[in-house]
């Protein structure tokens, strides 16, 4: 039982120092377990209460003039409906900055934080991002809080001990332990997040999200954003969230920014297949394979080529597109990277600036008024930075839906969308959208490009 405990209670080095053991030095350093962690880091684990209104469908006979005269004006109009979110957050500097998961607040309407001490202070979101689930909150008139350090998340290991503390179910704050189970997950976590995981076999349930994963000495390793259930309870498959990307998006926040930037490469690729690398004449697969650039992409411009390997990032291992997003993300940008390169049997290295997702060609958004047939829709030229926000594939052109509106949506738009024609006339600019949809007669028809397809859209009006 004592070897037992000895082994468990190994403790790690300091934050961005590498990992080493130590064993307890007296019966009275076994008897404390990890309460003096908790206790250290605890505090700075606050429970967040958040209020989200989502408006409610119309009805089907809303637009109609028989009803709204039958049954009254307020016939079908939508009612909102209120929906309580409740999660965890993190405090990560004395003035008040927060995190938690964007799946949790970034929708929220009002966000109530509660500390472990039990006060109460209103937040904003002040920077988030719904790709990476991660949202910097900002808390009203806080100070001198307790907050955690953040770790080198590069250095941490596998086998690592690690503790989840959060407010699962909304029991109150709960600690939870287990190691660290594996690294560099990516495509496997559920919710908004799409990136690039620690994996933890630590107990994490709904309400954890948004938590603090720590290690033996304290500091914040990630931040708990999901799990892997069929039961919506911990099956010890649980992810989170680098701390070296709670990072960057604490120092973008801190510098005023409203939207996360995150280095744009201007590729598409995919990992390296055993197939793919026998094609190649690679023994071991490893690195992502270039499938497309951009003509503006960075890395086109460094004299990197459809079908080159990037296998490491500033010397880091890259098996995925996803991996190599989180690699540059890290950087920020206005640096450059070192991705190392192969070509056949050639490997060197290639310095690649990063930069913003350029708006070239400029975007000319547009939003549709009253004297259109879809007030409200917004559409974009579409270009780098409109690529990157919608999602969208690089080799897209033209003119896309930001954001249907409501008469939009009603019609079958949805964003992303790609308009190509209305009524038979070609659509090159957002220009010609807001004059095609300008007394369009009494039928409209749009052909459009979605994800891959050709669709045609018929109403009338």
């Amino acid at each position: 039982m004592l070897r037992a405990t000895l082994i468990a209670l190994t403790c790690a080095v300091s934050t961005f120092a590498t990992a080493e053991t130590r064993v307890p030095q007296s019966q009275a350093e076994i008897s404390l377990g990890f309460a003096p962690v908790v206790k250290k880091a605890s505090p700075a684990v606050v429970n967040i209460y958040a209020k989200i209104v989502r408006q409610g469908r119309a009805s089907p006979f809303f637009s109609d003039p028989f009803f709204k005269d039958f049954f009254g004006r307020g016939f079908g109009t939508p009612q909102p409906r209120v929906q309580n979110s409740l999660g965890s957050g993190v405090i990560l500097s004395d003035d008040g900055y927060v995190v938690s998961n964007y799946h949790v607040v970034g929708s929220a309407t009002e966000i109530r934080v509660v500390t472990t001490d039990r006060r109460e202070f209103s937040a904003t979101v002040v920077l988030g991002h719904e790709q990476s689930d991660i949202a910097i909150l900002r808390l009203e008139e806080a100070e001198n809080l307790p907050f955690l350090s953040l770790r080198d998340s590069d250095q941490v290991e596998v086998g690592e001990l690690a503790l989840a503390i959060g407010n699962p179910f909304g029991v109150g704050q709960t600690v939870s332990s287990g190691i660290i189970s594996g690294l560099a997950r990516t495509g496997t976590a559920t919710g908004n997040g799409r990136g690039y995981f620690i994996q933890t076999d630590a107990a994490i349930n709904p309400g954890n999200s948004g938590g603090a994963l720590i290690d033996v000495n304290g500091d914040l390793i990630g931040i708990n954003t999901s799990i892997l259930t069929r039961s919506g309870g911990s099956n010890g498959i649980g992810f989170a969230i680098p701390a070296n990307l709670v990072a960057e998006f604490l120092k973008q926040a801190q510098q005023g920014n409203d939207s996360f930037v995150s280095p744009w490469a201007g590729m598409s690729g995919q990992h390296m297949s055993a197939d793919i690398a026998e094609s190649l004449g690679l023994v071991i697969p490893l690195g992502v394979v270039i499938s497309d650039l951009h003509d503006l992409s960075p890395l086109r411009e460094a004299g990197l080529k459809v079908g080159d390997v990037v296998t490491h990032v500033d010397g880091d291992e890259v098996n995925s597109p996803a991996e190599m997003k989180f690699r540059m993300s890290i950087s920020g940008v206005g640096g450059s990277s070192v991705l190392t390169r192969l070509r056949g049997d050639q490997s060197d290295e290639v310095e690649v600036a990063l930069i913003k997702a350029p708006e070239t060609p400029a975007a000319e958004e547009t939003v549709l008024d009253d004297t259109t047939v879809l007030p409200g829709l917004i559409v974009s030229r579409i270009n780098p930075a409109v690529i990157t926000k919608l999602g969208l594939p690089l080799s897209l052109t033209g003119v896309v839906v930001v954001d249907p509106g409501p008469y939009g949506a009603r019609a079958g738009l949805r964003p992303g969308d790609v308009i190509e024609t209305i009524n038979a006339v070609d659509i090159q600019r957002p220009g010609d959208v807001e004059r095609a949809m300008t007394n369009p007669g009494r039928r409209v028809q749009m052909g459009l490009q979605r994800e891959g397809r050709s669709v045609s859209l018929r109403f009338r009006l």
